[in-house]
């Protein structure tokens, strides 16, 4: 069985970091999604963008991570949003209930 992979480009202007999310979200990946977030956030940005476009799965685990973040950013003045997000993932937030917890645009 192939180790599921999860790459992250991070794009930074005055205003908000993007990342750039390739691949799946899960028990293998979401911790590495939040180191890099968690740094991220040290730097006090006024926005960070998880550019959703190109994940492929996403898990309870990496949902459960991105709710997590998006509470960390709150905290420190900052906010998390989502940005095209697919059907699938859609669907996953709509039959949870997390897409009201989260921001998405």
């Amino acid at each position: 069985m192939e180790r599921p992979e999860l790459s992250i480009a991070v794009l930074r202007d005055p205003d908000e970091t993007m990342l750039k999310l390739a691949g799946e979200i899960d028990m293998l990946t979401a911790a590495r999604l939040s180191s890099i977030v968690n740094e991220i956030l040290t730097e006090a940005p006024v926005r960070i963008v998880l550019d959703m476009a190109g994940v492929t799965f996403c898990d309870s685990q990496g949902l459960g991570t991105i709710v997590v973040l998006t509470k960390k950013a709150s905290h420190t003045q900052s906010v998390l949003l989502l940005t095209n997000v697919g059907d699938f993932l859609l669907r996953v937030l709509d039959i949870t209930g997390l897409r009201s917890a989260l921001t998405i645009r």
